[in-house]
C-alpha cells in the first residue's frame, strides 16, 4: 500500500492534471439496482456488478477510482440494520476497487456525511462523530485503499471530524476533502469556499475541492475561488448538470462532450484533479481523458489569497438582553412577567385571535404567546400570527417555533423573515410527534430545539450556521421549554443544561399542577441561571383535566386535583370551571417566589379564565 500511496503523493506534487472517476450509484441504477436497496452492501451481496463498474472506469482512463462506500458509515448502514457490518462492508468494497485497479489506477476510500447533525446543531458530539468515521476508515484501510476521498459535506465541522478520523487510524494517508457548494459559493450551512479552504488547510487535507450539488458551469466559478483561496491542489467533481424530471425518473442531461469541455476549463482555472459526481458515467470519464490529454497538462497558475484566520465573521457580541425587546428588558430587570398563551385559528381568518389578544392587552398582560401547531390539524403558523397581532394591536408577542417538519435551511429562512418583520421574541421547541390516522406518521426532525437555539445564537451574533456574515445581527430573546414532570428528570436536566449553554434567555415549563415537585425541580436547575416562567393551565372541566392527565405528553395531573375537579363537577359546570382557576391560582401562589413569571394557557380560547388566574 505504501507504493500506491507514493503514487498518489506524486500526483499531488507533480503540478499536472489527473482524472478521477465518476458516479457509482448512477451506473448501478442504470444496471437495474433498485433505489431502495443498500448500494454500499452490494460489495458483499453482488460484488460482480460493483467490480464491473470499477473496471469500466479504469478502462476509460481514470487515474483514481473511489470505493463503493459513500454511505457505508454506521449511521446510514443502520437504516438497513447493517451497522454492525460497517468494517466488513468497507473492507470488501476496498478489495473490489483494488482488484479492479490492476495497478493502473489508485484507489480512494469514499466517505460521505453521517446523515445526522453533530454539535452544536445536533446531539452527536464531535468525538462521537469522529468515532463513527473511524469505523469506516478501519474497514477501508484493511481493504488496502491508497488514500481517502471525503466528499459531499455541507458541515465543515463534520468534515473536519472525518479528516481527524483518517489521521487517527490511517496516519499520513493522502486525504482529498471536498464540500458541496451552491451556486452562490456557500454550503447549505452558509460556509463559504474561502472559509472551507482555510479550515481544511489547517486540518491538513492534502487536496481541497468541490463536488456534487451543481453542474460544471457553476462549479467552474467555484474552482476559480477555491484556487485563489488555497495553495493546496484543488479537485472538482461536478454533477452532470442538474437533474430533470423525465417521466417518473430524474435524468442528468449533461453530455460527456459537454462535461469534458468544462473539465478542461476547470483544469485551466486551477483544478488539479477533475472528475464527475451524480449523473456521470465511464463515458463521461473517457471523454474527459481524451479532451484533457492529461499527460503533462498543467493547470493555470492562480495567485492564492491569504488564508483566513479561524475567526468567524460577524458581530463579536450580541445585543444586550435589555435592548432586544420589552420582554428582554423585563427579564434583565427582574420584573415578574405575566403572559398568556393563545392558539392560532384553523382557518385563515384571524378575528378571534386578535379579539383575544386585544382583551389581554387591555387588562395589562405583558406578552402574548402564540402556539405553533399544538395538534395534528393544520393551523395558521405562529410567526405570521404573531406578526398580525403585533401589527394590529401593538402588544408584544412570543412566537413558539417548532423544529418538527422543517429543515435547518427553512428554519433559518423563517427566523430571518421574522426578524425582518419586527418579531423579537421566540420560544424554540422540538415539537411533539404528529398524530394522524391509524398509524404513527412520524415527523421530520432535521435539528432539535438545542440545535436551533445554537442557530439563533449565531444569528444574534451576525452569523449563519456556517459562520458566514448575515450583515446586521438579529436581536431575538430566546426561550426554551423545560418539563418539571418529565418521566426521566435526569435526561431533562441534561438537555436543559445544553439549552442554557446554547444561549437560552428564559425557559417556560409545561403546565404544572404539583407545586412541591415543581419547586424541587426548579431548585435543581437554578445553577444554570436561566429565568423560569411557570406554565399554568386552569382546567375548564373534569373532562379537560382528565384529558391533560391522560393525553397530553409531559403533563402530570395529581390524583388530588382530579378528585377536586370531580367534586366540583357535581356542583355544575360553572363550579368546575372556577375550581380549575382556583387550582392554577394556588399553584402560582406556592411557586411564585421561585419563578420569573408565569405563562397561563387559555383553554378553548377562554382568555377570561387565564385572566382570572392572574387577578391577584
Amino acid at each position: 500500500m505504501s507504493g500506491a500511496r507514493d503514487r498518489i503523493r506524486e500526483m499531488i506534487a507533480d503540478d499536472t492534471v489527473h482524472v478521477v472517476d465518476g458516479a457509482m450509484g448512477t451506473v448501478l441504477y442504470q444496471r437495474g439496482v433498485f433505489v431502495n436497496e443498500c448500494y454500499d452492501e452490494l460489495s458483499l451481496s453482488n460484488p460482480e456488478v460493483v467490480l464491473a463498474v470499477h473496471a469500466e472506469y479504469v478502462r476509460a482512463g481514470a487515474e483514481l477510482i473511489e470505493t463503493n462506500t459513500f454511505g457505508a458509515n454506521p449511521v446510514k448502514l443502520g437504516a438497513f440494520a447493517l451497522d454492525d457490518r460497517t468494517e466488513e462492508i468497507n473492507e470488501a468494497a476496498a478489495r473490489l476497487a483494488v482488484q479492479a485497479s490492476r495497478q493502473r489506477a489508485s484507489v480512494l476510500g469514499a466517505m460521505g456525511p453521517l446523515g445526522i447533525r453533530i454539535e452544536p446543531w445536533g446531539p452527536t458530539s464531535v468525538d462521537e462523530a469522529a468515532a463513527l468515521f473511524e469505523r469506516q476508515v478501519m474497514g477501508l484501510a484493511a481493504g488496502g485503499v491508497d488514500g481517502f476521498m471525503l466528499e459531499t459535506f455541507a458541515d465543515l465541522d463534520e468534515l473536519l471530524q472525518a479528516v481527524r478520523a483518517v489521521r487517527n487510524i490511517a496516519g499520513d494517508a493522502p486525504v482529498f476533502a471536498q464540500m458541496s457548494f451552491g451556486d452562490e459559493g456557500a454550503t447549505a450551512y452558509g460556509t463559504t469556499i474561502e472559509a472551507a479552504a482555510a479550515g481544511l488547510e489547517k486540518a491538513g487535507a492534502d487536496v481541497i475541492g468541490l463536488n456534487c450539488s451543481v453542474g460544471p458551469s457553476s462549479m467552474l466559478v467555484g474552482v476559480e475561488r477555491m484556487a485563489a483561496a488555497t495553495g493546496r491542489p484543488v479537485s472538482a467533481l461536478p454533477n452532470a448538470g442538474l437533474p430533470r424530471d423525465v417521466g417518473d425518473r430524474k435524468i442528468y442531461l449533461a453530455s460527456p462532450e459537454y462535461m469534458a469541455r468544462y473539465g478542461r476549463r476547470m483544469a485551466e482555472s486551477g483544478a488539479r484533479f477533475v472528475g464527475g459526481c451524480c449523473g456521470t458515467t465511464p463515458e463521461h470519464t473517457r471523454h474527459m481523458v481524451e479532451l484533457l490529454g492529461t499527460k503533462g497538462l498543467r493547470p493555470a497558475r492562480v495567485t492564492s489569497a491569504p488564508s483566513r484566520s479561524g475567526e468567524r465573521p460577524g458581530s463579536a457580541e450580541s445585543t444586550p438582553l435589555a435592548d432586544r425587546s420589552a420582554l428582554g428588558r423585563r427579564l434583565a430587570a427582574g420584573e415578574f412577567i405575566r403572559a398568556v398563551e393563545l392558539t392560532p385559528p384553523r382557518g385563515w381568518e384571524p378575528r378571534e385571535l386578535i379579539a383575544g389578544a386585544r382583551h389581554l392587552r387591555d387588562v395589562g398582560v405583558d406578552t402574548v404567546h402564540i402556539v405553533d401547531g399544538p395538534v395534528h390539524r393544520s393551523r395558521v403558523a405562529s410567526l405570521p400570527a404573531a406578526i398580525v397581532i403585533e401589527r394590529e394591536l401593538g402588544i408584544e408577542t412570543v412566537a413558539h417555533y417548532s423544529c418538527r417538519d422543517r429543515n435547518m435551511l427553512g428554519m433559518v429562512s423563517d427566523i430571518l423573515g421574522a426578524a425582518a418583520a419586527g418579531l423579537r421574541n421566540l420560544l424554540l421547541v422540538t415539537g411533539d410527534p404528529p398524530r394522524g390516522g391509524p398509524y404513527d406518521t412520524g415527523g421530520v426532525y432535521d435539528i432539535d430545539s438545542i440545535g436551533l437555539t445554537n442557530v439563533v445564537r449565531q444569528l444574534n451574533l451576525g452569523r449563519d450556521p456556517g459562520g458566514g456574515s448575515i450583515g446586521a445581527p438579529t436581536s431575538f430573546v430566546v426561550g426554551v421549554a423545560v418539563n418539571p414532570g418529565a418521566l426521566d428528570p435526569e435526561e431533562e436536566i441534561r438537555r436543559f443544561a445544553w439549552k442554557a449553554e446554547a444561549g437560552a434567555d428564559f425557559a417556560v415549563t409545561q403546565p404544572s399542577f404539583d407545586p412541591d415537585g415543581f419547586l424541587k425541580f426548579a431548585k435543581r436547575i437554578e445553577e444554570f441561571g436561566v429565568p423560569l416562567l411557570a406554565g399554568l393551565w386552569p382546567p375548564l372541566s373534569l373532562e379537560n383535566a382528565e384529558f391533560l392527565a391522560n393525553e397530553v405528553p409531559g403533563v402530570r395531573v395529581p390524583e388530588s386535583v382530579l378528585t377536586r375537579m370531580r367534586k366540583a363537577k357535581d356542583r355544575g359546570e360553572t363550579a368546575a370551571a372556577q375550581e380549575g382557576v382556583d387550582v392554577a391560582r394556588e399553584v402560582l401562589s406556592e411557586i411564585r417566589s421561585a419563578v420569573a413569571g408565569v405563562l397561563v394557557s387559555a383553554p378553548s380560547h377562554r382568555v377570561d379564565r387565564a385572566i382570572a388566574v392572574l387577578e391577584e
